[in-house]
């Protein structure tokens, strides 16, 4: 049977939902999970979540756990990626605090922006440090990656090495689900053809029997029903005609037209949550310590139990800034608890794998080199279009052209995570200036010798975590 994997397995919780999606899948009960971490005693932890989860499942897995990352790829069929270089301190501090000096503001700085450009500058080198591993070691993997900056990690294997890699999301799939509950539409009767680039793509159709579903989510927005957290999108929506699939909070960074140091009444009228991420991070490090607890505990109903608390905590805090999103998550649940075969998360990594294994076909939106399949993207970028799967693995899809004004927003982007990739491949420093010039939420704040300086402040915070520029 197959060996998948896991890269970054301390990433516990995520890891967890991952092996749960795996084991719905009688056809995977044998696999062989291979857990790696840099962190012994996440990975650990990791290692007795999938024991009890196999077990729950009645799957029989072998299951090793191995800070050896070579050990981990030996003969690996597919790879999971879900790593994060520096981690939330100090890396992800350092991105959100000095730019702050600077009067820049971010939410979640993962993707693009100047926490984007320098997440993907210390993670770009680790990955391809992977790439040579698996080269050695399982050179037929399949990589799935689930860390961002995406597009620019993306980017750069494929580029850079020969190893086959798809990039995954789960935007298109929720913000698919999020817009049935709003038009009162099942999900399951929706069909949509979705495309551009991660976290910019958008739905190109969205229909149910052939019909435009269109007009009603037009509705939504001249009823005035749009949610509190969704803002953004819906403006959006307004101004260039198509819905976006990424959040309203990670979207806002990504063009320069809400977050502005001296618009607060922007960042009100738009319910933008400045520094979003870093709040994200610390209840996850308090959920952590939490869970641990619940990991030791002889109770076998002590996971389930912190699971559910967990939950509730969560809900309540977003039912405070949006009681209508609050509800939809515990219909979610409520539906997941009820019906076993709705308990998968709909993440596409364990679709890829069963769809592979069994010639069972599965259509995901995967994250590809452009190549034939947007026609008004540039060639070579990372792009997000649906993809055919079975036993020939990722086949994706030709969209052709974009609406004009969709593939321009992209461009953009595309210019600074071209920029980025450059400077990782290329050691050259000249392009990080380059590509934080580009970038659009910089550049609409900042000057070109503040940018600079920026830059020059960030290198000499994360240090060795970077490569070595000239």
């Amino acid at each position: 049977m197959a060996k998948i994997t896991f890269i970054g397995a301390g990433s516990t919780v995520f890891a967890r939902n991952l092996l749960r999606d795996l084991f719905i899948f009688p056809e995977l009960h044998d696999v062989t999970i291979s857990l790696m971490d840099i962190d012994e005693d996440r990975l650990r932890a990791t290692e007795r979540v999938a024991g009890r989860i196999a077990e729950q499942a009645g799957a029989r897995p072998t299951i090793e756990a191995t800070t050896d990352r070579r050990r981990a790829f030996d003969g690996a069929d597919y790879a999971i990626n879900m790593i994060q270089v520096g981690g939330y301190r100090p890396s992800t501090v350092i991105d959100f605090e000095i730019p702050k000096k600077y009067g820049l503001r971010q939410t979640i700085a993962d993707t693009l922006g100047i926490g984007g450009i320098m997440r993907a500058l210390r993670t770009i080198p680790v990955m391809l440090d992977m790439a040579r591993d698996m080269e050695e070691c399982c050179p037929d993997v399949l990589f799935l990656n689930y860390t961002n900056p995406m597009a620019m990690l993306c980017q750069a294997m494929d580029q850079a090495t020969p190893i086959k890699t798809v990039g995954l999301c789960h935007s298109v799939q929720h913000t698919a689900e999020h817009l049935a509950r709003l038009i009162d539409v099942p999900a399951n009767e929706i069909n949509h053809l979705c495309a551009g680039i991660n976290h910019m793509a958008f739905y190109l159709r969205f229909e149910r029997d052939g019909q435009d579903l269109y007009p009603r989510i037009r509705q939504v927005l001249d009823e005035g029903r749009v949610p509190d957290d969704d803002r953004v999108r819906f403006e959006m929506f307004r101004r260039l005609g198509y819905f976006v699939t990424e959040s309203s909070e990670h979207f806002s960074e990504y063009v320069p037209w809400f977050i502005k140091r001296d618009r607060p009444d922007l960042i009100e009228r738009f319910n933008i949550p400045l520094d979003e991420y870093p709040r994200r991070c610390e209840a996850q490090i308090a959920d952590w310590d939490e869970m641990r607890v619940a990991l030791e505990s002889p109770d076998p109903e002590a996971v389930e139990r912190y699971e559910r608390d967990r939950w509730e905590k969560r809900l309540q805090r977003i039912a405070q800034r949006d009681p209508q999103r609050a509800a939809e998550l515990r219909q979610r649940l409520a539906d997941a608890a009820r019906d076993k075969t709705a308990a998968h998360s709909g993440e596409y990594g364990t679709l890829i794998i069963h769809a592979i294994e069994t010639n069972q076909p599965a259509v995901i939106n995967g994250n590809v080199g452009n190549r034939g399949l947007i026609d008004n993207l540039p060639v070579g970028c990372s792009v997000e279009v649906p993809c055919l799967i079975d036993r020939n693995g990722v086949q994706p899809t030709a969209v052709g052209a974009l609406p004009p004004q969709l593939a321009a927003l992209m461009q953009t982007n595309i210019n600074v995570q071209n920029l980025t990739v450059e400077a990782a491949l290329t050691g050259k420093r000249e392009h990080v200036y380059h590509a934080a010039m580009l970038d659009p939420h910089t550049a609409a704040e900042l000057d070109t010798e503040q940018i600079w300086a920026l830059v020059d402040d960030l290198i000499a915070a994360h240090g060795e975590r970077l490569p070595a520029f000239h």
